[in-house]
């Protein structure tokens, strides 16, 4: 089999819901699952629906982009991290995860790890309907399936269908 549509695992996720020190428990999640990528780290938070989201993120290991003056910044009870490693597009801040996004199903975050073996497909798909990309990561991808308005009855994650690979996903 090729190796380009093997399965990959590169990128560390970590999330918490429910916990008023949810950035902190999230720090110390990537903190342990940094072998998974050194590249760049981000933290989202919130306090439920209708609340904003905060975010931190930058370029280096988990140490270096969250000191606590970060994490004391980064309130909320929920909390979704990312640590990468690029299997696809470049190594810039622009790449870091997770990714926010306000659409009209209103403000959205998304930390992914894995490959979309069909991403170049759904991209050039994406972008003839409309849709400007703001990185080279296949992960902005899966924003913009799941940013699009909803047929009468479908399933708020029924974009997702659409996705071949192998992948994990945290949402919020």
């Amino acid at each position: 089999m090729d190796s380009a549509v093997l399965p990959q695992h590169e990128c560390g996720l970590f999330g918490v819901f429910g916990h008023p020190k949810a950035a902190v428990l999230t720090y110390y999640g990537l903190f342990a699952l940094q072998h998974r990528g050194q590249e760049s780290a981000g933290i989202v938070t919130s306090n439920g629906p209708g609340t904003s989201f905060l975010m931190h993120k930058d370029m280096g290991l988990v140490s270096q982009v969250f000191g606590q003056e970060e994490l004391a910044r980064l309130k909320g009870t929920r909390a979704i991290g990312h640590t990468r490693y690029s299997t696809t597009g470049t190594s810039t801040i622009k790449n870091a995860q997770p990714f926010v996004v306000d659409c009209i199903r209103g403000q959205m975050a998304i930390a992914h790890n894995g490959n979309l073996i069909n991403a170049d497909l759904l991209r050039d798909e994406l972008e003839r309907k409309g849709s400007i990309f703001q990185t080279t990561a296949d992960s902005e991808i899966i924003l913009h399936l799941l940013a699009q308005p909803l047929d009468n009855g479908s399933s708020a994650l029924a974009p997702l269908r659409r996705i071949e690979g192998a992948f994990s996903l945290l949402i919020m």
